[in-house]
């Protein structure tokens, strides 16, 4: 069973546990280690927890959309997204937290007061696909959970529930195939049957291990306890 067989109360306890998680990283770091760097190149915590904040917002601009029927794309254009993340990154360390704090409240209500009938209304990713409102749910938790270890102050993948990780993992190879990437790469959890990214490609490297270090190797955050063959460079990107 994986995270959209759940019922959308049961995923929505997961993104909120995800929440949980990343605000609990945030509590840790003091204003000033808001200015230190992330695992994501050329992004402080500053950007992040901006970016974090935001994307709770633009969830919540999808749900007005499922709501109401009147289309509302969560962001304008990527690059009004990429301006309000720089413009939030200058925030003070007190209304970085508020952004925080006041979008996750925002999300949480709108999720707790959508009408029944909506959560299968049609609304529209910033990456064009057309999906159902309920796919906010694991938007979210992909965000919250993955972004709590980018903080790079505690957060391990190895924290994640399996049903997260297992999901990280079949969404992360659907993005390549969908993309034509990763041909030849053979992903194999222990334990579980090796895992041909492109069916069609002749082998060309194995990655290997446990479940939460091959998806942290997917997901492009490193190569600890992952085995991995020679010739097998950087993971294709898959956001």
């Amino acid at each position: 069973m994986g995270f959209h067989d759940l019922d959308v109360s049961e995923r929505l306890l997961i993104a909120r546990r995800g929440t949980a998680y990343f605000a609990q990283r945030l509590a840790e770091l003091s204003d000033s280690d808001l200015d230190g760097e992330t695992l994501l190149s050329g992004w402080s915590r500053r950007h992040l927890v901006a970016h974090v904040g935001y994307n709770a917002a633009a969830l919540c601009r999808l749900l007005d959309w499922a709501a109401s029927g009147v289309q509302t794309p969560m962001y304008a254009s990527p690059e009004q997204r990429g301006r309000e993340i720089a413009e939030g990154a200058t925030l003070s360390a007190a209304a970085l937290r508020n952004l925080f704090d006041h979008t996750v409240a925002r999300l949480d209500e709108k999720w707790r007061t959508l009408p029944a009938s909506a959560w299968d209304a049609q609304v529209r990713t910033a990456q064009g696909r057309t999906v159902p409102a309920s796919e906010t749910a694991w938007m979210r938790t992909r965000e919250v959970w993955i972004h709590a270890v980018d903080l790079g102050n505690g957060g391990r993948f190895g924290d994640f529930p399996d049903i997260v990780l297992e999901s990280l993992l079949t969404d992360i190879v659907g993005m390549w195939r969908r993309k034509d990437l990763g041909g030849g790469l053979i992903l194999t959890v222990d334990g579980g049957e090796p895992v041909a990214v492109q069916p069609d490609s002749p082998p060309a490297g194995k990655v290997s291990g446990p479940l939460a270090a091959v998806v942290r190797w997917a997901a492009g955050r490193g190569t600890v306890g992952v085995n991995i063959d020679d010739g097998v460079g950087e993971p294709p990107r898959w956001l």
